[in-house]
């Protein structure tokens, strides 16, 4: 789909739910502020492509877990419009090497450590939403105000209100003040510390989320996350 002269990737199936919001005034704010930044010489992450990939990679039908992060990387090559994740090649951040820590205790698994591309679990329905999908380099939450809330806030209510059986991963208390547009009698909310090394240790590690959502799944016969 386009939006005015940008060309917006995002999986068809999102359009019947939040197309309109690509032509409100808010939408349109956030454009014109990103521009107006780029010609003042800020580098913006992630790159136009990848804003949206969260919503390209994972279309609406498939959607099942979602885990909610606050705004992408701010380093170089970091930021590709999935939360938490990096591309192949990229170093993972403290944080993500904390959640692959918890997978490795809650599940008995080992993994790749080094890998720190979440694609393949976008693309077995896990919604790796931003709160804020643009950041400047070296600026952590420097877009937080631009507007993205409103447009991230949809995604999460619609979700909520249209499909049932989801998974809702809140950590810290960003994504747990989100938790009042979810419908926690018709799905499934595991709340916890943030996995930065600020807070793991407070709540994070052994709060084994990922057992718990796929216990979910099972019950619910719903195939589970291989997050291995």
């Amino acid at each position: 789909m386009k939006n005015s002269n940008q060309l917006i990737k995002i999986h068809r199936s999102w359009l019947n739910h939040i197309e309109c919001e690509f032509s409100k005034e808010y939408m349109n704010n956030i454009k014109r502020e990103l521009i107006k930044r780029k010609s003042e010489g800020k580098i913006i992450f992630p790159p136009n492509e990848f804003i949206f990939d969260s919503l390209n990679l994972t279309s609406f039908e498939s959607t099942k877990l979602v885990i909610i992060g606050q705004d992408p990387y701010h380093k170089k090559f970091q930021a590709h419009g999935l939360s938490f994740s990096v591309p192949d090649g990229i170093k993972p951040p403290p944080s993500l090497l904390n959640i692959f820590k918890e997978i490795e205790q809650d599940l008995k698994i080992n993994l790749k450590k080094t890998d720190g591309n979440l694609t393949k679990w976008a693309k077995q329905g896990v919604l790796l939403l931003n709160t804020t999908l643009t950041v400047e380099e070296g600026d952590p939450l420097s877009h937080e105000s631009l507007g993205w809330s409103i447009f991230t806030d949809k995604i999460i209510s619609t979700l909520s209100r249209n499909k049932s059986k989801l998974v809702f991963f809140l950590w810290g208390s960003h994504a747990r003040s989100k938790i009042n547009l979810i419908d926690s009698s018709n799905h499934l909310i595991i709340e916890s510390a943030h996995p930065s090394p600020l807070s793991a240790h407070r709540g994070f590690f052994g709060s084994k989320p990922f057992s718990k959502a796929n216990h979910f799944f099972h019950k619910n016969k719903i195939p589970p996350i291989n997050w291995g």
